[in-house]
């Protein structure tokens, strides 16, 4: 009998997160390398929650049941430092005590050897996002979408076979979360990762394109199946 490849991407299997025994979301999704799925849901939908429960982090207080799998390996019970998923949050939490050059530096993984190598690495890399020269800089001297785009960068620069967005253009003020939002998608299609949007702005979901999954009503579309009963935490 010849067995079913393994999908490649990200897929959630059965996945149903609770609070106090109270149902806060159920989903089934695959998400294929070079795409974006956006959850959309009020504050309190469980949104976040679900980026923990794949990253690794959820906290004991909820309950979690289903299994996740990035390109076809169960990381379900696997340590979070091992799941090779980038995350980007509503702050940048940049590293106070480094420099620009310092926080993109210490994300590139150790094999790669040589600080010349990554120095350069991260030289590019500031390049690439349109910030040639702020090498040196102390992150508390850039805006907001400077710090954004030198977090894209680190998360990057870490070598992930995923991407979680956790409302990572929410601080941002309508001009720089335009520009900023079109360098994350692009990047990750680039990239080719498959990337997980969590927002309640609807102009993020239309810009990610792709996928959206509704937690508060029945407009799923594209595959994205479950349900929810919202619950304040």
């Amino acid at each position: 009998m010849v067995s079913t490849p393994p999908l490649s991407g990200l897929v959630l299997e059965h996945v149903a997160i609770r609070l106090d025994g109270k149902l806060l979301l159920e989903i089934d999704c695959h998400i294929q390398p070079g795409k974006i799925l956006t959850i959309m849901g009020e504050s309190g939908s469980g949104k976040s929650s679900l980026l923990d429960f794949i990253a690794g982090f959820l906290r004991p207080v909820f309950e979690a049941k289903g299994r996740v799998f990035l390109n076809g390996q169960n990381l379900t019970t696997m340590p979070a430092q091992d799941r090779h998923i980038g995350l980007m949050f509503q702050s940048p939490l940049l590293f106070p005590h480094m420099s620009v050059l310092q926080n993109l530096m210490f994300a590139i993984p150790h094999h790669i050897k040589g600080r010349s190598i990554r120095r350069e690495m991260a030289e590019q890399a500031l390049t690439d996002v349109g910030l040639t020269g702020f090498s040196a800089r102390d992150p508390a001297t850039l805006s907001g979408g400077q710090q954004t785009r030198v977090a894209l960068m680190r998360t990057l620069l870490a070598d992930p076979k995923a991407l979680l967005l956790d409302e990572p253009f929410s601080s941002l003020d309508q001009t720089r979360r335009a520009d900023v939002r079109e360098l994350v998608f692009q990047l990750a299609k680039k990239n080719n990762l498959p990337a997980l949007l969590v927002t309640h702005d609807a102009e993020d979901a239309r810009a990610a394109g792709g996928m959206v999954h509704w937690l508060d009503d029945s407009r799923n579309q594209n595959g994205c199946t479950g349900s929810v009963q919202p619950q304040e935490f």
